[in-house]
């Protein structure tokens, strides 16, 4: 019987080689160099301009397929969504559902969602979003959510308040961006585990360049 020949995945690069790695780690490190630059492109309404980041990296070896509008929710579209147990974040390959506390989530103007394991996770992925999901821009985004860390509700990502440099570790246990819904509850989080208040268009490329490479890009983290 003829051996079945490998799949496209498999014929890339063996699942935990060390060249898969350094290739992941370039994405994240990438990417973060990029963020701060299209965050500052934004206008009120969130949106980027940043076409340049169009095709930037090639190498993509998560799988995170969109989670489709459901009318029978009873939600508008831009509403915020639980979880979905089989969500993957489309950086690093998580499942957030399994670490909820940290879950952000980003919708667009089709309806369809991403979930990410961490703010972090999330503002990586929209300094790239044509890399990380193919086909899209952040042009569409209509929606972005991220976890207050301080009763569990979803937030406006563009209106929370971050803690960079904390005690707090995120989900891959590498320093995060933990979020609250105002000054005074992040002011009250900086006494209790360090770090410094920032609004979102305060996180610069330099404070995700230096988050990014603490997160371990191996493979083997992906089950959550």
């Amino acid at each position: 019987m003829p051996t079945p020949a490998p799949s496209r995945q498999q014929a890339h690069h063996p699942p935990h080689s060390p060249s898969r790695r350094r290739a992941v780690a370039a994405l994240l490190l990438g990417s973060a160099g990029l963020v701060g630059w299209t965050l500052h492109q934004r206008g009120p309404s969130g949106r980027s301009s940043a076409s340049a980041l169009d095709g930037v990296g090639d190498d993509v070896c998560v799988v995170a397929p969109p989670t489709p509008y459901d009318p029978a929710l009873g939600q508008a579209v831009a509403d915020a969504r639980e979880v979905p147990a089989d969500a993957r974040c489309p950086v690093c390959g998580m499942y957030p559902a399994r670490a909820r506390a940290w879950a952000a989530q980003v919708i667009f103007s089709d309806g369809d969602a991403f979930f990410f394991d961490s703010p972090l996770s999330l503002m990586l992925y929209q300094g790239n979003v044509a890399h990380y999901t193919r086909g899209r821009t952040a042009d569409s985004l209509v929606a972005r959510y991220v976890t207050d860390t301080a009763t569990g509700q979803w937030l406006n990502a563009q209106e929370a308040v971050y803690v960079a440099g904390s005690s707090a570790m995120g989900p891959m246990r590498a320093g995060n961006l933990p979020a609250f819904a105002s000054t005074d509850a992040a002011q009250q989080f900086v006494q209790q585990r360090g770090g410094r208040a920032l609004a979102f268009n305060a996180i610069d490329a330099a404070l995700l360049r230096g988050l990014a490479p603490n997160l371990r890009a191996d493979h083997r983290q992906h089950a959550g």
